[in-house]
């Protein structure tokens, strides 16, 4: 009789959790953090300039989660670790997220460098840029350091070389930028770029990129930014 019981719980249990799953979701998440026992996650985005919490898992006992979310179109995601008391900053992990199943894998000790994201055709582009971005990062901190350095001391000739060092890089990484985007322009990652990596770049190069986005692109929430953006850009430079 008690093992009857016992199964009519679980029953039970079972249903209700999956009555607590969004029956418009379209996005599903799964995923594990090593070495977490306890503790918060919280799926953030960013709303009007601020960020949101879209959904929050409980770890107790078990690293592995799971979450069940609604998107409109592709957008970036951020899964936020809650260490509790602690001066730890790797707790925050981005993420390109759209409609179908990805899978996160990382750890406590490494959140961030640990990650391992699959499933998403934007995530995979995204991480595809950010590899070469980071060397245009790498390169822009060994112009800062030369620039601190010289303005203990002074040098005009100096001063006009690391400006144009700096110029050349950024002009570079513009480049590179805008013609990734273009190039990937059937893939919400291209105005997402657009608008996070140079939105103050020449409106001709964000008229490209904007021309070149497939239909359903520009109806996403990125691509509507990003028409929005380009069509402030220009009323702007005709009032000028």
């Amino acid at each position: 009789m008690k093992k009857i019981v016992l199964a009519l719980v679980a029953v039970v249990s079972l249903i209700a959790c999956k009555e607590d799953v969004n029956p418009d979701a379209n996005v599903h998440i799964t995923g594990n953090v090593k070495g977490l026992s306890q503790g918060k996650l919280y799926l953030q985005k960013i709303q009007d300039s601020t960020i949101v919490t879209i959904d929050s898992i409980t770890i107790n006992g078990d690293s592995k989660f799971e979450s069940h979310i609604k998107l409109e179109s592709p957008e970036m995601l951020y899964l936020f670790l809650d260490r509790g008391q602690t001066k730890s900053i790797d707790n925050s992990l981005p993420f390109f997220a759209e409609p179908g199943n990805i899978k996160i894998e990382t750890s406590l000790k490494h959140f961030f460098a640990d990650a391992k994201i699959t499933g998403s055709k934007n995530h995979d582009l995204w991480m595809k840029f950010d590899s070469l971005n980071s060397k245009f990062r790498d390169q822009n901190l060994v112009i800062m350091e030369k620039r601190l350095k010289n303005e203990l001391k002074p040098n005009p000739i100096t001063t006009d070389s690391i400006e144009k060092a700096y110029k050349n890089l950024l002009t570079r990484k513009y480049r590179y930028t805008a013609h990734f985007a273009v190039t990937n322009a059937n893939k919400e990652i291209a105005p997402y770029l657009a608008l996070s990596e140079i939105a103050d770049i020449n409106t001709i190069y964000l008229d490209t990129i904007q021309k070149s986005m497939t239909p359903e692109v520009a109806t996403s929430k990125y691509g509507k930014m990003l028409n929005e953006y380009v069509k402030e850009r220009k009323a702007l430079e005709v009032q000028k």
